[in-house]
């Protein structure tokens, strides 16, 4: 199976055309074609419906799909790090990112860097700690930057400094928004919304065998699109502070929880890996900035 051959599988998925496909890739259509047949005759399945004028995928065809992105991406990683094995002054630098005000720590220090190495390009994915670790596992990440401890038996790792403080972000004509602070008693029957990582590793650090009656009526893993969720009355979100926009004009409001709720944030890299001289310059910044 050859690295092009998956490229133009992508781009007819992407396509949902052969003929549209071949226009991108600036070959011809009878060659895509058989290029493809080739393709469903190693793999011994169908990997494509096809109609009068554009084709769909099976669900081999979606299960390959998936593969073959995540190939592709670490190939291209792979080839950016030769290419950069000699640049001491410039290259890529990949960072999953959870959402966090403490990510500012990460910017500072980055812009920093970049006046010394102006030849820095950095590459930025925000998701909750799953998806960027694993990201991280896959070689597609440099470094991740999580909210939960990280395994010390698999990954180096640095603290940001301070942590988020939890609360509950709502919308100003809620009756909760008169109070100063949260209690877990306060949101008996409150329609709540929070990340799926949220309700396994940090409510039940703050109530206990209580977090089982909390109403969960939906998750959200980023929290601008849980945000909107609450502007438009569908709940009340739980989240870190210095996140939400909060301004009068917003029609939001943020009340921390009580007892405190406080997240730490970690930067992560696996064990024994082995960077580009520019990201190796950028850990040795790193860990002056937070060691």
């Amino acid at each position: 199976m050859e690295l092009r051959v998956l490229r133009y599988f992508i781009e007819v998925a992407r396509e949902g055309s052969v003929t549209g496909a071949a226009r991108a890739l600036h070959i011809s259509q009878p060659t895509l074609s058989k290029q493809l047949k080739a393709l469903e005759t190693e793999l011994g399945c169908k990997l494509f419906v096809r109609g009068n004028y554009n084709v769909h995928l099976t669900e081999e065809g979606i299960l390959l799909r998936k593969r073959a992105e995540d190939i592709l991406n670490i190939a291209d990683k792979t080839v950016e790090e030769f290419q950069s094995l000699n640049d001491v002054t410039g290259g890529d630098v990949r960072i999953g990112c959870a959402e966090s005000w403490l990510i500012h720590h990460l910017a500072v220090t980055i812009k920093d860097f970049r006046r010394q190495y102006p030849g820095l390009r950095f590459h930025i994915t925000s998701g909750d700690t799953r998806v960027v670790v694993n990201d991280l596992e896959q070689g597609l990440s440099d470094f991740a930057v999580i909210v939960e401890p990280p395994d010390l038996s698999k990954y180096n790792y640095l603290t940001l400094p301070g942590g988020d403080t939890w609360g509950l972000l709502m919308r100003t004509d809620n009756p909760l928004a008169q109070k100063a602070a949260i209690c877990p008693k306060d949101l008996q029957g409150v329609p709540l919304i929070t990340s799926p990582q949220s309700i396994r590793a940090d409510l039940p650090r703050w109530c206990g065998e209580t977090v089982d009656k909390l109403n969960i009526v939906g998750t959200a893993n980023l929290f601008y699109n849980g945000s909107v969720f609450v502007r438009e009355g569908l709940g009340c979100l739980l989240v870190f502070n210095r996140l939400a926009d909060v301004s009068p004009e917003s029609g939001l409001c943020f009340r921390p929880l009580f007892p405190k709720l406080e997240t730490r944030m970690y930067i992560i890299w696996k064990k024994y890996q082995v960077f580009t001289p520019i990201a190796e310059r950028l850990v040795d910044l790193l860990k002056e900035r937070f060691r």
